[in-house]
């Protein structure tokens, strides 16, 4: 397959720049892989698609504020024993830091810098009085590693405080409150994802309380957004493409939760990517054989395309996402049909469904 097999037209005045209010007032297309049918309805209309016993599985990760606007500082490595600069001092460089993700050693970070071309091992960068981090590793990908002398959790706290809400390049204006970028049922005790898992936007209290009369029950995973879900593929060809690793967790109280619906036949529905991920992807890294889930805690880089064989997910909810996107990529294998998810979009485009992270939804059944 060819990275160009997943592209499609999209006029630029078709990509949302901000939630419809109410949030559940989206466009919401209908897809029945099978029957190969489509329905255009709103998503506060999804109360009618979801039956009595689903499982209905979100992500509840939520957002920080992971861009980081400061300055470069030359430290004593930029020093010979002279007392002169090994290089010209960069006092006045303002670099932006983009925080991916925390790593196994306290404090130190994986994170994207831009421009990168003048951030090198030894420099410091400083965002605040109390608010800094070193470059350890420039790598080859451009991607760096930094040391901050805080905890992880310090380092969001003061991110949130410091920081930007890293809404997509697309979307021209930040939105004024960070709760603009969650979705409403974001867990405090799972802050960190570097964007919003979006296909949730669209739930409100008053959809979920109307799922909850009707009987249709839920459970929760974390996958932590970070460069899996929304680095662009540069390979001509699909499977040279190498997916960066995503934090995840699965509880045990959630895990018998999905082993009990898929026990008793009911469907399980994914909200997003990132849940599909996180479903598919355990079950490949523990093994499914005996169709049981286990409590989960650590990193998968699933890439899923078409030919994938899933084995959790029965029905999803999601976006319309970027042309050429793994997660494109990713419905046009839950749908089992390329050409026909392309067809699905061409009609989203013909009845001016809005695209992407603020945009309308979808429901593949």
């Amino acid at each position: 397959m060819k990275t160009s097999d997943f592209d499609y037209n999209l006029p630029t005045s078709l990509i949302a720049q901000k939630s419809i209010e109410p949030r559940d007032h989206s466009k919401f297309m209908i897809i029945n892989k099978e029957n190969k049918t489509v329905e255009h309805k709103q998503f506060f209309d999804v109360v009618d698609y979801l039956e009595k016993g689903d499982l209905l599985v979100w992500n509840n990760s939520k957002v920080f504020k992971a861009r980081l606007f400061g300055r470069l500082e030359s430290t004593d490595h930029d020093i010979d024993k002279d007392g002169v600069p090994d290089k010209p001092l960069l006092k006045q460089q303002e670099v932006e830091i983009f925080l991916v993700r925390p790593m196994e050693n306290e404090g130190v970070w994986h994170v994207m810098a831009k421009p990168g071309k003048h951030v090198d091992n030894g420099m410091r960068v400083k965002f605040a009085e109390d608010f800094y981090c070193d470059v350890m590793i420039k790598k080859k990908d451009g991607t760096i590693l930094v040391q901050f002398p805080y905890s992880d959790d310090e380092v969001r706290k003061k991110a949130n405080i410091h920081g930007h809400i890293p809404v997509p390049p697309y979307v021209k204006d930040e939105p004024h409150q960070l709760e603009m970028y969650q979705t409403v049922y974001a867990d405090d005790a799972q802050e960190g994802s570097v964007a919003a898992p979006t296909a949730g936007f669209h739930f409100t209290d008053d959809i979920i309380e109307k799922l909850k009369i009707k009987g249709v029950e839920f459970a929760d995973v974390t996958l932590h957004v970070g460069l899996g879900t929304f680095l662009p593929i540069k390979s001509e060809h699909v499977d040279d493409h190498i997916m960066h690793s995503e934090w995840v967790e699965l509880s045990q109280d959630n895990a018998k939760k999905i082993n009990k619906a898929k026990q008793e036949g009911r469907r399980v529905v994914s909200v997003g990517t990132t849940t599909v991920r996180t479903l598919e992807g355990i079950a490949m890294l523990k093994g499914y054989e005996d169709k049981k889930f286990e409590e989960f805690k650590g990193d998968i880089n699933l890439f899923i395309k078409p030919g994938f064989q899933f084995q959790v997910v029965d029905a999803m909810i999601t976006n319309f996402h970027l042309p050429k996107s793994t997660l494109l990529m990713l419905v046009s294998a839950f749908a089992g049909d390329q050409e026909f998810m392309l067809e699905c979009y061409k009609k989203a485009v013909e009845e001016t469904y809005r695209f992407f992270s603020f945009g309308d939804s979808m429901f593949i059944h």
